[in-house]
Order: C-alpha cells, then structure tokens, then sequence
C-alpha cells in the first residue's frame, strides 16, 4: 500500500463512521445509519485536520468525545492484553485503555496532516445468523488516486440496544489479533512486567508495521 498505510487507514476509519449510539436493528437501518454518518464525520475530520498540530489535547478530547459512543476500547484493550490481563491490577487495566487510546490518536494524527483526501463507501452489513446481536460491516476506502482498499468492522450490540465496534481487519489484516501479537511479544521481552510494557505502549504502536503483518497472513 504506497499511499495509505494501514494504521492512518484504520483510524481514519474508526472516526468516520463513529455512528454514536446507533440502535438500528435490521442490517439495511444499520447500514443507513452508518452510510448517513460517514460523510457528516468524514468532513469533521477533514475539517480538523490542522488541530493535533495546534492543540494536541484538544483533539484528543474530540477524538475521545467522537468515538467513545461507538468503539468499545476498553473491550477492545482487555482482549489485546489477552492471557495477561488476569496478572494486570484494575488500575494497570484502567491505564492500558487509556493508553491504548492515547497512543493511537497520537500516532495516526501525525500521519494525517500530510494525507491525501480520501472517501469512505459503506458496501455491505450482515447479521450473523447464529448471534443477531453480531454484525460484520464491509466498508471501502477509497484515496484520491482512485485506489480501494477494504475494511471489515466487527461489531456487537451491547445490553443497552448500541451497537459498539469491538475489531477491524484492514486488507485481510486482523488488527486486534495484531496488537495481541505484539502486546505479547513485549510482555516476553519484558520478562512479564505488565507495567513496563503499558509505559512503553506508545512507541509499541508506532514501530508496529502493519504491512509487514499483511506479509504475514
């Protein structure tokens, strides 16, 4: 991928179809809503592109305010510390979400401001047949070269009816399983000290190459 990355795109993705508290039922209102939101959200993004220079806080706390309603890090957080959450205190697992959060926006909005404009298409959503309250959503990034490259999204209804985004697979690259990977790979170089890899975690995500684990898959 010459001109997107797969960690820009993925946040990229992540803030323009942040459907905050959507509580669609059927798959075709759920990709409505999601379809609705994208151009709505995409043009925020754009439109700020120019802040994490300016005021990083501030775009973090946009950043937070636009996505928290729909992607459920710390669910999210917990399976990439997997196994090794149960060794974690409440308080570690607290500061991993946190982390977890922090390192992304500030490692994907470096990236942003020399991007090029790009568009999002809402393709496809299926309900799992087995589990209604799991759906797969198959989006299209689209650059400005006129280049595709496909995201899948897999979200969750939770108990209170919202539908929360729980992973994402970028071209075939499953990108929780990635973090997982990585976040164990850290624990071994660490000898086990949970705290010395959530301390790390930011320069954790910005050394990992996603391409290199698409070469892997």
């Amino acid at each position: 991928m010459a001109t997107l990355s797969r960690q820009l795109m993925v946040f990229w993705v992540l803030l323009a179809v942040a459907v905050a508290r959507a509580q669609a039922g059927p798959a075709e209102d759920l990709k409505a809503y999601v379809d609705d939101n994208t151009q709505r959200l995409v043009a925020k993004l754009n439109a700020e592109r120019g802040l994490y220079g300016k005021d990083p806080e501030a775009f973090y706390r946009s950043m937070d305010e636009a996505l928290s309603d729909f992607v459920d890090f710390r669910r999210i957080a917990a399976r990439v510390m997997g196994r090794y959450a149960r060794q974690a205190s409440p308080q570690q697992r607290d500061a991993f979400v946190e982390k977890f959060k922090r390192s992304l926006f500030d490692s994907y909005a470096q990236a942003l401001v020399n991007t090029e404009n790009f568009q999002i298409e809402v393709r496809e959503v299926t309900l799992l047949p087995q589990h209604p309250d799991r759906a797969s959503v198959q989006l299209e990034v689209i650059s400005a070269s006129g280049n595709r490259y496909p995201v899948t999204y897999s979200m969750y209804r939770n108990d209170q009816g919202h539908w929360l985004m729980e992973n994402v697979i970028v071209e075939g690259v499953n990108i929780g399983l990635a973090f997982r990977d990585r976040f164990a790979q850290e624990m071994e170089a660490n000898r086990g000290q949970v705290q010395a890899v959530i301390d790390g975690w930011t320069d954790t995500v910005k050394s990992l190459d996603l391409d290199e684990e698409a070469n892997k898959s």
